[in-house]
């Protein structure tokens, strides 16, 4: 099993293993089909489904991070890696996420769940008996573990797998707003006004916020404080890290759980890197010191690229699914 994570020679940094990957792959693409289910609250999801289906196997949930979507690159890099280790994909958008506004006020967060659930249950009732794994990317990674830690034994999966989530988000927001420059804020920031702003006819009687007021938040604290928290029923800002939070949830992790953290991820602090002590025995904990936030390039051949987290995550669903 790759258990160990070397970076490439070429690429030690972490702001290069952070930055440089969404650029390996020019033109990269993977085919999917378009399914749009709706929720108990009258709104709907956007699911994303490889193609060709592979029904006979098992099937794997893809969470993706913050304002990201089935074009992103670890997402569809992912979901061609499980495909052909031989099982089947279906990316769930996170609410606003897929280019088409939501119905609902409310959009998505870090701590939000219920959405995960309801696919879990809704692909459980379709497939009957099929085993179910799910992976989450970033803020992706962090419902994912919270969802694990409050359902239990109850889960309805058989496998998942955690990747570089901001476990801690208080601190994690704090690194954000300072790290190389304030770039990845910037970068972020204008992913997270563009979305917001497609809603804001929808908000009109629930959050107090214009279109100008909207376009003079430069500080994600700030962003969550005047738009994430009170759109979704927090007090401020801490009130939603603070409940927010997976950390608190790993060591209530049922289901079989590989977690991969990077000690020198540039986005999150380092109170988001889980230790031993800190997770359940369902838990296979692997941090590695580099590796950058859901980076992880390592070397094949001299000049080469290998996505090391296309291969550890397949390896470790196989084992666990009996495909293997």
């Amino acid at each position: 099993m790759s258990t160990h994570f070397t970076p490439a020679w070429w690429m030690p940094g972490r702001h290069l293993q952070t930055i440089l990957p969404r650029y390996f792959r020019p033109g990269f693409k993977v085919a999917y089909h378009r399914e749009v289910i709706t929720t108990e609250d009258d709104d709907f999801l956007d699911l994303a489904w490889a193609q060709p289906a592979q029904p006979d196997k098992p099937l794997v949930i893809i969470l993706h991070g913050l304002e990201g979507n089935i074009d992103s690159f670890y997402a569809k890099g992912m979901m061609k890696a499980l495909q052909q280790s031989g099982l089947d994909a279906v990316l769930m958008h996170f609410r606003n996420c897929s280019g088409e506004v939501n119905r609902q006020p409310r959009a998505y967060h870090s701590g939000e769940t219920e959405d995960l659930g309801f696919l879990i249950r809704t692909l459980q009732q379709r497939f009957g008996q099929r085993p179910l794994a799910a992976v989450g990317f970033s803020l992706g990674g962090n419902v994912l573990a919270k969802y694990l830690g409050e359902q239990g034994e109850k889960s309805g999966l058989s496998a998942a797998a955690v990747v570089s989530a901001p476990h801690d988000l208080s601190s994690s927001c704090q690194v954000i707003r300072k790290s190389l420059g304030k770039i990845y804020q910037h970068y972020l920031l204008g992913r997270m006004k563009k979305s917001m702003a497609r809603k804001l006819p929808q908000l009109q009687d629930t959050l107090a916020l214009n279109e100008q007021q909207l376009r003079n938040i430069n500080d994600l604290w700030d962003f969550d404080n005047q738009v994430t928290a009170p759109l979704h029923g927090f007090t401020d800002a801490e009130d939603y890290y603070l409940k927010s939070s997976a950390k608190p949830y790993l060591k209530r992790i049922a289901t079989p759980t590989l977690i991969i953290h990077a000690e020198d991820d540039p986005m999150l602090a380092p109170e988001a890197v889980p230790r031993p002590e800190d997770v359940s025995h369902a838990v296979d904990l692997r941090v590695s010191k580099r590796g950058g936030h859901v980076g992880f390039i390592s070397n094949k051949g001299l000049f080469g690229v290998e996505f090391w987290l296309e291969k550890a995550v397949p390896e470790f669903f196989a084992k666990q699914l009996g495909q293997s």
